[in-house]
């Protein structure tokens, strides 16, 4: 009986030993072979694309979906939903046990379908809109040393000839040796993803720092930055051309923001359309149509509330530097704010 023990005990240990050949279990020194990738966007403008990839000796695959979105996928199938239309190239990985990798790039055309669900186009003479647009008002630096007193003044911000001009002027007011303006659509008009698109012509003056910008509509309750910022675009009159997009949050706010910057040759003397398309997995920048950073997105973050916009002209400060001693007066033109989901 001890021998047939023995016997039924070796043969087992023996057939699991023939067993674990790489036959049946992927050898952690092989990379994978033999990458496929296949996908099917949906016809019908919702943005959802279907992607299935395989490899010999891949046990999970990377998708990149080329505007900042990734998602690791052991079996290779997902269906992934762009936020806007556009050509994406889109990058997989597949990894082996062993951390051995093998890539491929495709190019995946998206078509989404969006309808403007607010807009103001500067078309009516006079004060801005008081439907729209509220002031912040006041100085004391707004947390970044700027030099500028805001105000309500029709010589500060005024729309004439189709545009919104927001000027700022040296001048003495208060303890400030700037004036200018700060409009903000808090409590009028907020709206939670989709794509905002702003046209406007910036200063080139040295000093001068235009942003168009957002935050969480909970900043009163939250203060910042637990309630998000998002900036669509940032200028500096001492970097001519030089345009910021940026993410502000806890841990990464004031100089360990999150965002990226691109170079255009135009942006003092012509008109440009600056862009956040926003999502529950990504904030995507762009310039004239065209993406210069992208920002994953998700639920431990604050970009899933709703959010107000701000047009402003500050003067100086921790970022714009210093002014010319010679500035007298400049302004940042906007043609229209528009949002559409």
């Amino acid at each position: 009986m001890s021998k047939i023990v023995s016997w039924g005990s070796f043969l087992v240990v023996f057939l699991l030993s023939c067993g674990g050949s790489s036959k049946d279990v992927p050898n952690n020194n092989t990379a994978p072979t033999n990458l496929n990738v296949q996908f099917q966007a949906a016809t019908d403008s919702s943005g959802n694309v279907s992607f299935n990839a395989t490899a010999t000796n891949a046990v999970n695959f990377e998708y990149d979906f080329g505007n900042g979105t990734y998602q690791t996928v052991p079996s290779g199938s997902v269906v992934y939903k762009y936020p806007s239309s556009g050509n994406y190239t889109v990058n997989v990985t597949a990894k082996s046990s062993g951390g051995q990798t093998i890539a491929k790039t495709i190019q995946v055309a998206v078509g989404v379908k969006i309808s403007l669900i607010w807009s103001e186009e500067f078309d009516t003479p006079g004060a801005p809109n008081t439907a729209k647009w509220g002031y912040d008002i006041g100085e004391g630096g707004w947390g970044n040393s700027e030099l500028q007193n805001y105000t309500n003044r029709s010589n500060n911000s005024v729309v004439s000839n189709g545009t919104l001009k927001i000027i700022a002027f040296r001048e003495p007011y208060g303890t400030s040796a700037f004036t200018s303006a700060r409009l903000l659509s808090k409590d009028k008009f907020s709206f939670k993803y989709g794509k905002i698109e702003v046209r406007a012509k910036l200063p080139a003056n040295a000093g001068t720092w235009p942003a168009i910008w957002m935050l969480g509509s909970n900043i009163s309750t939250i203060s910042w930055p637990a309630c998000g910022e998002i900036d669509i675009m940032e200028h500096k009159g001492n970097d001519l051309n030089k345009i910021y997009g940026t993410i502000h949050y806890p841990n990464h706010s004031g100089g360990s923001a999150v965002g990226g910057t691109t170079l255009i040759t135009t942006a003092t003397s012509d008109f440009h359309r600056y862009a956040t398309i926003w999502s529950d997995a990504s904030i995507q920048f762009l310039v004239d149509d065209i993406p210069f950073f992208s920002v994953a997105n998700n639920n431990t973050m604050p970009f899933n509330q709703n959010f107000f916009v701000i047009l402003n002209l500050a003067m100086g400060g921790t970022f714009a530097g210093a002014v010319a001693p010679a500035f007298t007066t400049a302004q940042m033109e906007v043609d229209y704010v528009r949002v559409y989901q």
